[in-house]
């Protein structure tokens, strides 16, 4: 019998594209709550909506026997019978209901009295719910099931709990996942390998969706194993998707029409004689790689990674003025106008060509000269923000794209720079330490250069951990340091007082500093005016002030060599790589460095532990590695730093070995079909259409 074409197959999916309003007992008011939970309006986003947890409500001994047996707060579900109801004496006090097993009595509480409307002395009825033990007494607040004991058989044994909205029940969700299931087609191929099923005892997908959403018993096996293997296939299948999706949009980027940028080294030997020092080996190998990709005749999409002070601003440096040797000109973009400026410093120092810097604040003639230099050509390197991929800057001929702290840009920004050229060659930059598993999901469109290097001569960073509980001790340290000349850095984790979190805001914390220090003490934090910030910390470059308040905007872009001390209060609110980011604002003069992180001490054991882990090692990627597989990847610039970005499936879901899993399986898959064209991979496009993953130019960071 042969295989289906792939066109044929996916009519297969149709039932579960439809829209979740044509799901029998769904109007429209419903449909629009569950769109809300589901992220999407088609059946797919429902069932691809995972509970958070399952209420097992197994539990039906006796009253008696669940006195002793059965923990406070357990569920338990059984028959009684109402003996009696007795109505609140005053406003804001419970009904109770006094029910009977036969073998022990036990409270029903309500708050509500139309909850009592169908309940009547002498119904006999099936409850389940969490049971509480009041000294001698028991009772049963707010039951989950109350029903008739001809509709016993509607309590479900296993309950998944899934995510709701405000006017959304879990009645309501239970009956319109119950129709999402019976649309699912029973005939669907099994798009994985029998052997990888068999390895890992996984379901297929219709029976891990059901596994997941109405988990019963079957055989010997515990429902808790069941539930495990059918979320983890589900898992596998979101991330093998996205893994084909990204390997096909690799192949398709090496066969994209590009252009060899050769040059004859001339610019880059002079770039090398300024910077005076012999690059790192790490440096030498990741130029060599990116030399090769602008020399090759596909457009060049990689990633540059380096750690804190690794020499990313060289690479660069090296790669745009070999687009400039071969006759082309090439842009670096960076999210900050303190980091833009940095950069146009450093490539006005180093660059034997000129150099020209635009950003919103250019302004006027200025302005109107730096547009004509990179339209006419005259300016063969471009420095600058976000206002470089506005519409009204034309370049001659741009050749190279170089994109700084990247993840700080939307993928649209970046492409738009990208487009600015013909075929222009991109190089993405980060200082921000990536996890391998996040290298191989939401990077992996991109070729990867790593600096594991520092260049010589830099001093490790003296990390220590102390509770606040310490803070007279810590500032009677830095009053000491001030006085030998030293410059502290002093980071803040928030802006204003919240009383939710109690926090010590950057404000807060710069007015008792001023008030203990006889010297000037700068504040910098992100509802300043740009230009009061901006004033703040050219201050503390120049050495005006030596105590520098701030938040998190000194993370990127702020360069003084002589800082020497970082204090960082409430360490324990930071992600790891956060933090070590921060950290890597000092260290970068010839003075020993000094970071102290601050933890409250009733953050818990967890929190501090995890600190430790800063005082053992300076390598950003052991770093980043340990605080995805804590915390999950997140957003990488720290705003949020829980999660698997871009995923539904995976998230929440012990992934970073399915995620390889995934990639090797990926890999074997596209060996020797990139398209999938083979009768024998036409189960993956199913796969990838389910998915949304059938779309892989999407993903390209170039046109």
């Amino acid at each position: 019998m042969s295989t289906p074409e792939p066109s044929g197959l996916l009519a297969l999916c149709e039932p579960l594209l439809a829209p979740i309003a044509s799901l029998k007992g769904i109007g429209p008011r419903h449909a629009g709550l569950l769109r809300k939970v589901a992220g999407g309006g088609r059946i797919i986003d429902l069932l691809f909506t995972m509970p958070d947890h399952v209420i097992d409500r197994r539990a039906t001994m006796p009253l008696s026997e669940a006195r002793t047996r059965l923990a406070p707060g357990g569920i338990l579900t059984l028959d009684v019978e109402i003996l009696g109801i007795e109505r609140p004496k005053r406003d804001r006090q419970p009904f109770r209901v006094r029910a009977s097993d036969g073998s022990d009595e036990l409270d029903i509480v309500f708050f509500h009295a139309y909850l009592l409307r169908d309940v009547h002395v002498g119904d006999r009825l099936a409850i389940s719910g969490k049971l509480e033990h009041y000294g001698l007494s028991l009772s049963m607040p707010h039951p989950d099931f109350m029903l008739p004991l001809d509709r016993r058989h509607e309590i479900p044994a296993l309950e998944p709990v899934w995510p709701l909205t405000a006017g959304l029940f879990p009645s309501t969700m239970r009956k319109a996942m119950n129709a999402a299931l019976s649309r699912l087609p029973v005939d669907l191929p099994e798009w994985l390998d029998p052997a990888l099923l068999k390895v890992h005892h996984w379901p297929g997908f219709v029976g891990a969706l059901r596994d997941v959403h109405a988990p019963v018993l079957t055989g010997d096996a515990k429902w808790e194993e069941q539930f495990a293997r059918a979320r983890a296939r589900l898992a596998f299948d979101e991330l093998l998707a996205d893994q084909l999706c990204l390997g096909i949009a690799r192949a398709r980027a090496r066969t994209r029409e590009g252009r060899k940028l050769v040059g004859d080294g001339s610019l880059r030997r002079e770039a090398l004689r300024r910077f005076g020092h012999e690059p790192t080996g790490a440096q030498k190998r990741a130029f060599t790689e990116i030399a090769a990709d602008l020399e090759a005749a596909c457009p060049m999409t990689r990633l540059l990674q380096g750690d804190v002070g690794a020499g990313k601003t060289l690479v660069a440096t090296l790669a745009m003025l070999q687009a400039v040797e071969a006759g082309t000109q090439a842009a670096l973009m960076a999210p900050t106008e303190i980091l833009a400026r940095q950069h146009f410093e450093t490539l006005s120092r180093l660059c034997p060509v000129p150099c020209v810097f635009l950003s919103g604040s250019i302004k006027g003639r200025a302005r109107r000269e730096a547009l004509e230099a990179i339209s006419s050509g005259a300016a063969p390197i471009v420095i600058g923000t976000h206002a470089l991929f506005q519409d009204k800057v034309v370049f001659h001929d741009l050749g190279v794209a170089v994109i700084d702290e990247q993840h700080r840009f939307g993928v649209e920004q970046r492409m738009k720079l990208g487009h600015k050229g013909r075929a222009t060659d991109v190089l993405v930059m980060t200082a921000t330490p990536i996890p391998r598993t996040l290298l191989l999901t939401q990077w992996g469109e991109l070729q990867v250069s790593r600096l594991d290097e520092k260049p010589p001569g830099r001093l490790p960073i003296a990390t220590s951990v102390h509770a606040l509980s310490s803070l007279d001790d810590i500032i009677a340290g830095i009053r000491r340091s001030l006085a030998r000349g030293t410059q502290v850095y002093w980071v803040c984790p928030l802006v204003e007082e919240s009383e939710a979190l109690d926090l010590a805001a950057a404000e807060a914390r710069w007015a008792d500093l001023a008030e203990r220090f006889s010297e000037p003490v700068g504040l910098a934090h992100g509802k300043q005016d740009i230009v009061q910030r901006q004033a703040a910390l050219d201050a503390f470059r120049r050495g005006e002030t030596r105590l520098l308040v701030a938040t998190t905007v000194i993370e990127v872009g702020v360069d003084v060599p002589d800082a020497s001390i970082m204090v960082i209060e409430h360490a324990e609110r930071f992600g790891l790589a956060q933090l070590h980011q921060l950290r890597g604002r000092v260290g970068r003069g010839s003075a020993r460095s000094f970071c102290l992180l601050l933890y409250d001490e009733a953050s818990g054991l967890g929190a501090r532990s995890r600190l430790g882990l800063l005082r053992e090692t300076e390598d950003g990627f052991r770093i980043a590695d340990e605080d995805f597989r804590h915390r999950g990847g997140g957003d990488l610039a720290g705003s949020r730093q829980s999660g698997l970005p871009g995923f539904r499936l995976a998230t929440g879901f012990p992934s970073d070995r399915l995620i390889h899993a995934a990639w090797q399986e990926s890999a074997r898959r596209l060996s020797s079909d990139t398209g999938l064209a083979a009768a024998s991979n036409a189960s993956l496009h199913v796969l990838l259409h389910l998915f949304d993953r059938d779309t892989p130019e999407r993903i390209l960071t170039s046109g």
